[in-house]
């Protein structure tokens, strides 16, 4: 191959991965059903709280007797196959002859959700056959809190077949983007003790590093204010002193002893006879 071909078949493949790759980054995500002015702020904002979950893939196989054998795979607001753009965001696959039936579609999506669950719906699938009056398949998958689990045990419950119209599949798994916000659970005093503590801490460091590389002190004196520390257990004393004492500080005792000025008093009254008449 001459050099001219050769870099036509490399910028020929290069194109072709590009293309791949700009398919691939855009998958088609979930359409509320109804016009785009008619989606709800609810419905919108239940959509980015399910998304974390877009890049996951969930299977479940259900086996009955020899005669229904399926595999059903699902993607949240995502197509199942990219490739075949048939919209499939919830497709059943029969193990025996490889038929591929689509339950429902991410272009006809409903959201809604309760306090700790979240349900989604796909309509628009493939028709039923004989059953439900020829009427389009539908997915309901119902989202259950779980804290903790991203994504876990994807299962059916029942596919509802046997009424006239208002036919579907019910689905239903466990993940922690259901759960309400967790409020907290700091009270007032806990958040001023945490605020309190919070300043000490940095009166302490900043006051340490400030006497140590600013003043240039050592030893005990990098302690911020160490005079008044040093101080602060006589200040205390003082202010008990001053506080608590009931009595005036030269009020005379309630108990009086024998004492000096009993004696003298004493001593006064003795000598009485002494003197001259």
């Amino acid at each position: 191959m001459s050099p001219p071909c050769h870099t036509s078949a490399l910028l020929l493949v290069f194109m072709a991965l590009a293309v791949a790759g700009a398919e691939q980054s855009e998958e088609r995500s979930c359409d509320v059903i109804g016009d785009e002015s008619s989606e709800s702020q609810m419905e919108r904002a239940l959509l980015k709280k399910l998304e974390p979950l877009s890049h996951m893939r969930f299977n479940v196989t259900v086996e009955k007797g020899k005669t229904e054998n399926y595999v059903y795979q699902f993607r949240v607001c995502r197509e199942v196959n990219s490739t075949s753009h048939d919209f499939g965001g919830l497709v059943q696959t029969n193990r025996q002859n490889g038929k591929t039936t689509v339950i429902g579609r991410i272009n006809e999506t409903q959201v809604f959700n309760g306090s700790d669950w979240i349900m989604l719906i796909y309509k628009g699938g493939d028709s039923y056959g004989r059953h439900c009056s020829g009427e389009k398949r539908r997915a309901v998958i119902m989202i259950s809190c779980k804290r903790g689990v991203t994504a876990s045990s994807f299962s059916i419950i029942s596919e509802e077949r046997e009424k006239e119209q208002e036919c579907f599949y019910l689905f239903e798994m466990d993940s922690s983007v259901a759960c309400p916000a967790e409020n907290s659970h700091l009270s007032v005093g806990s958040i001023l003790l945490i605020t309190f503590v919070s300043l000490i801490a940095v009166y302490i460091i900043g006051g340490f590093l400030y006497q140590r590389l600013v003043v240039g002190a050592k030893g005990m004196e990098q302690i911020p204010h160490f005079a008044f520390w040093q101080d602060l257990g006589n200040l205390v004393a003082d202010g008990c002193d001053f506080v608590c004492r009931s009595k005036p500080r030269n009020a005379p005792a309630a108990y009086r002893g024998v004492g000096d000025d009993q004696l003298g008093e004493e001593s006064e009254e003795r000598d009485d006879h002494l003197l001259p008449m």
